[in-house]
């Protein structure tokens, strides 16, 4: 499994895995949400951070987005779960790029779980997301 820094040209790709893992594993979010925050993703999230992923023969399983010293980003497509990948880019974020923060949607108990396994405790909580909508965040650290 070898990651590789992402390109815009991989955006696309990676946008179909976040829509497919999210779909997958992020119930709480109403399919207006999914909508309005696909084109986001690719327009302006996807862009705005360091982007890697792990590619499976010829298609993109995963991918990590970071910034700074904080992990953006963890989605692994639903058909590549379970296989390490995540594992893999968590442990590539934090010994290779020094990556000391995730935040996790509470309401995703797999992610949250991920993420505490991996040695992350909880520092703090918000009621809202990033973008004001209500969907609580636990805010991680090592």
């Amino acid at each position: 499994m070898e990651i590789n820094k992402a390109t815009e040209k991989d955006f696309d790709e990676i946008t179909a895995v976040w829509e497919a893992s999210v779909r997958a594993t992020h119930d709480f979010l109403p399919e207006t949400e999914l909508q309005y925050l696909r084109p986001l993703v690719r327009t302006e999230f996807l862009p705005a951070v360091q982007v890697y992923h792990i590619r499976q023969e010829q298609d993109i399983v995963a991918f990590l987005g970071v910034l700074e010293d904080k992990i953006e980003m963890l989605f692994v497509h639903p058909a590549a779960m379970k296989k390490g990948y995540g594992r893999q880019l968590l442990r590539f974020a934090i010994d290779d790029l020094q990556m000391t923060k995730v935040d996790v949607n509470e309401q995703n108990p797999n992610a949250v779980g991920f993420y505490l396994h991996a040695g992350f405790k909880l520092l703090s909580r918000s009621p809202l997301d990033s973008m004001g909508k209500p969907f609580p965040i636990l805010h991680l650290g090592l």
